[in-house]
């Protein structure tokens, strides 16, 4: 089992090196770019939304239930705001692109894998790492962050409705403190993260795609586990990220 991981880390680490090798020595297929960042970016949008804006709604009613025991209302909008900067929003979304973005990525791939198109490509000349990984590896740093930001906003948005409108807690004061305790070191550490996060779906993905084998039940198993393991390295690795962006970013910076 401890090779078998070895070998894995292994082969993402050489893939990732191989992409980005091609993307400084070989020329940038723009369209193919585009096209990956429409079907990965915008076409993600409604899930994110309706992810966001749920999470943020009832993270603020669970918030409020019980910070209201305390007196402490108006610190609901602190807590839902930079819990959705610094973990909520960059791992929910990761967590839903890997499953809508990751799989898809994974099946096409093995598609190709298992009908002999990659072979084609390398035929014809064609690098598959320059036609099929660094577009869609470029397209998720692109639009991953993009997400992340469209997340924590929709989460807020719909947290300050619930808060304000729904449980009546004061509009001044939610504001005010949501302001005073949210900081740039706040949205950096959401940017940051879901760079990471992006990377990892786009190489894990890539190459459970890369390495299809055995035709349609082979083609079954890859996005499976392109999505089991993204989302697995997502949950591990957030929790290695935030103890040390805590410590890059100490408290009282911006």
């Amino acid at each position: 089992m401890v090779l078998r991981l070895l070998r894995y880390v292994g082969q993402i680490a050489f893939l990732m090196v191989e992409t980005f090798e091609s993307i400084r020595v070989a020329p940038l297929r723009w369209r193919l770019l585009l096209n990956q960042v429409a079907e990965i970016g915008f076409r993600s949008q409604l899930v994110v939304v309706v992810t966001g804006a749920f999470t943020g709604a009832v993270f603020t009613a669970q918030t409020y239930f019980q910070f209201h025991r305390l007196g402490m209302d108006s610190a609901v909008g602190a807590v839902v705001a930079v819990s959705l900067f610094r973990e909520l929003g960059p791992v929910l979304t990761a967590l839903m692109l890997s499953g809508r973005v990751g799989a898809s990525i994974a099946a096409e791939i093995g598609t190709m894998k298992v009908t002999e198109q990659i072979e084609a490509l390398r035929a014809l000349g064609v690098h598959p790492i320059d036609y099929l990984i660094v577009p869609r590896v470029l397209a998720l740093l692109i639009s991953t962050p993009l997400l992340v930001a469209e997340c924590i906003g929709l989460g807020i948005g719909a947290g300050y409705l619930v808060a304000t409108e729904v449980l009546g807690v004061s509009r001044a004061y939610y504001m005010t403190n949501m302001l005073s305790f949210t900081t740039g070191r706040d949205i950096k550490m959401a940017l940051i993260k879901g760079t990471a996060f992006a990377a990892l779906i786009g190489f894990i993905a890539c190459e459970e795609g890369l390495k299809t084998a055995n035709g349609a039940a082979g083609v079954g198993r890859a996005p499976t586990q392109a999505v089991v393991i993204a989302s697995l390295v997502i949950l591990i690795s957030n929790f290695f990220l935030s103890f040390f962006l805590n410590i890059f970013f100490p408290a009282g910076t911006y």
